[in-house]
């Protein structure tokens, strides 16, 4: 649980890294908290739509103002984690512009965030896995 909600504690902090399992822990924590709300507040219709069945959720009354305000809570804590992820692999946060490219973009993204980071520090600080490397040899 630590993990789920360490983003929120860096709730605005660019500079820095973040490991893998600190950003796909805070996406499942917001996956788990949006399923919530949707088994609690949310309803469910299949429609009949140019020959397909549409499924489509939502969340009424209550729920609706719940789950916008936990998004609106929630957007700056995860660019946050994201840019830290971008900079334990040493690249450049602005690589989260990829987002404005559809598929492509997204798939871009997705397999950024699932890489390793590099090992020991790089330009944006210390490795969050091992932040005081020993000397082995030394």
């Amino acid at each position: 649980m630590n993990w789920m909600i360490l983003p929120y504690r860096r709730y605005a902090e660019f500079s820095g890294r973040s490991r893998r399992k600190e950003y796909w822990m805070f996406a499942l924590f917001y996956l788990l908290v949006m399923i919530v709300l949707n088994a609690v507040f949310g309803t469910n219709e299949v429609s009949r739509a140019n020959g397909a069945f549409v499924y489509g959720s939502r969340l009424v009354g209550t729920g609706g103002w719940i789950g916008g305000l936990f998004w609106l809570v929630s957007i700056i804590p995860g660019l946050a984690v994201s840019v830290r992820r971008l900079h334990d692999q040493d690249r450049t946060g602005w690589l989260l512009l990829l987002w404005l490219i559809p598929l492509f973009g997204w798939f871009a993204l997705f397999v950024l965030m699932c890489l390793e980071g590099t090992r020991g520090p790089n330009r944006f600080g210390p490795d969050p896995k091992n932040p005081t490397p020993a000397e082995v040899f030394a």
